[in-house]
């Protein structure tokens, strides 16, 4: 695959957001491994790396403190549009998020994010299904133990600052 330019669609509020500062640091057919500050300033976290699985439709994403140390896993569930002709891969965030503590507790947020996209029509019927389903794939992850996997993934390409 090469390398594509980054764009992230945003339903709730309607954004296309070049993701232009972020640095990828693996690519293949399979996963997009990225590196990142954020976008707007936050006091909690300050930057981050993130793991696309394509096949999953979801971001599995570390969030750093400005000290380096982890804040939490943050998981978004995702669909993907690839233009090969422009050679631009949009990750269009379907709402649901799901937030991985260091500790192992987590918590699923934005359903009813889902739910207004869905009866405000910026959300299709087939995109809602693909998204509780990979959600639901997701949380199974994590509620056998095997979340670790995907965590794996996303540490064997990161690069410490």
């Amino acid at each position: 695959m090469t390398i594509p330019r980054l764009y992230r669609r945003r339903l709730i509020p309607d954004q296309l957001i070049p993701l232009k500062d972020d640095e990828i640091l693996y690519c293949d057919p399979e996963i997009i491994v990225t590196r990142w500050n954020t976008l707007n300033p936050k006091t909690e976290f300050t930057h981050g790396t993130s793991c696309y699985f394509f096949d999953r439709g979801i971001k599995v994403s570390k969030f750093y403190m400005e000290n380096d140390a982890l804040l939490y896993w943050y998981c978004d569930i995702v669909d993907y549009v690839y233009d090969e002709n422009l050679q631009r891969l949009t990750v269009v965030d379907l709402l649901a998020d799901v937030i991985v503590k260091p500790d192992g507790t987590y918590k699923v947020v934005d359903l009813d994010e889902m739910g207004d996209a869905l009866s405000q029509g910026l959300l299709s019927a087939e995109l809602l299904n693909k998204g509780l389903h990979r959600l639901d794939w997701l949380l199974k992850q994590i509620y056998t133990g095997r979340f670790g996997s995907l965590q794996a993934v996303l540490e064997k390409y990161e690069k410490r600052r």
